[in-house]
C-alpha cells in the first residue's frame, strides 16, 4: 500500500518557506494570491502535500530553500519595509542576499540598531509574538535630565493611547539624559511614545539589543550573518528547539 503522503496547512507552509508569517500568508490566501497546483485557492483551513506546486503572485515557492538570518545594524533614515511607495531608502538596500529575507518587526525611520531578518517564517512569527516577550533593550537620549520618580514610572506603567505600557528595567548612563530601558513588547512607537507621554523630546533611540543579540562588532549600516549557536539560541527562547 502506499504511503499516505504529510499534509501541512497551506498558511504554515508559506510560513516555513519564508514567505511570510501565518496571518500575513492567510490574507495573501484570501486575497486570490495563491496556487495549488495552478489553481486559486481562497479557503484557510487547506492542507497541501509537500508535492503539491505551490506559488504566489505567480513566483513558485519552495520550502528547502535555505534558511538565512542575517543581523543589521540600521542607521538612520531607512524605512523598515520591504518595499516604499514614495521610493524612500528602506532596509533593503542595506542587505543584499540572493535569498528572499524580511525584517522581524520595525524599527521606525529615526531609530537605529539592532534588526533582524530572515526567510524562516516560524521563528519570525514567533519572535514576534507577545506571548514569548523578547527582551529589546533602547538607549535614549532625552533633551532634558530625567528624576527617579520618572525611571519609577517608567516600570510601573505609563497609560497610552493603546493601553498600559511597561519597561522590565531602566537604568542611567552617563547622564541623566541618557537612558537605558529593556521593554518586551513590540508595539509601534512604544519607547518613543513613552518617553514622549512624559514630556520628553526623543534626540535618538537606538535598540542596542535584541533578545540575546547586539550591534557589537557592526558599525551602522553593515550587517552579517548569525552564528548557528545565535539561531539555535533564538530557537531555545520561543520554543522551537
Amino acid at each position: 500500500m502506499k504511503k499516505k503522503e504529510e499534509q501541512i496547512r497551506l498558511n504554515k507552509f508559506l510560513a516555513n518557506a519564508g514567505v511570510a508569517s501565518r496571518r500575513k500568508s492567510d490574507e495573501m490566501i484570501t486575497q486570490g494570491l495563491v496556487k495549488v497546483n495552478s489553481k486559486v485557492v481562497t479557503d484557510l483551513g487547506i492542507k497541501i502535500s509537500l508535492s503539491d506546486k505551490i506559488s504566489v503572485n505567480g513566483n513558485p515557492v519552495n520550502i528547502k530553500e535555505k534558511k538565512v538570518y542575517i543581523l543589521l545594524n540600521k542607521p538612520n533614515d531607512y524605512i523598515t519595509t520591504t518595499n516604499d511607495e514614495r521610493d524612500r531608502k528602506t532596509v533593503m538596500d542595506l542587505v543584499k542576499v540572493r535569498e528572499r529575507v524580511y525584517p522581524v518587526g520595525r524599527l521606525d525611520r529615526k531609530t537605529t540598531g539592532v534588526l533582524l531578518f530572515t526567510n524562516d517564517g516560524e521563528l519570525a512569527n514567533r519572535l514576534m509574538h507577545p506571548r514569548y516577550r523578547i527582551a529589546k533593550e533602547y538607549k535614549i537620549d532625552i533633551d532634558k535630565q530625567i528624576t527617579d520618580l520618572q525611571l519609577k514610572k517608567l516600570v510601573k506603567g505609563i497609560d497610552l493611547e493603546d493601553g498600559v505600557a511597561q519597561a522590565s528595567e531602566v537604568f542611567i548612563g552617563k547622564t541623566k539624559k541618557e537612558v537605558y530601558v529593556v521593554v518586551h513588547e513590540g508595539r509601534n512607537h512604544l519607547v518613543r511614545r513613552m518617553f514622549e507621554s512624559m514630556g520628553f523630546e526623543v534626540l535618538h533611540l537606538d535598540r542596542i539589543r535584541y533578545g540575546t543579540l547586539t550591534r557589537v562588532g557592526l558599525k551602522r549600516g553593515e550587517w552579517r550573518s548569525l552564528k548557528s549557536s545565535e539561531v539555535l539560541t533564538l530557537k531555545e527562547m520561543v520554543k522551537l528547539a
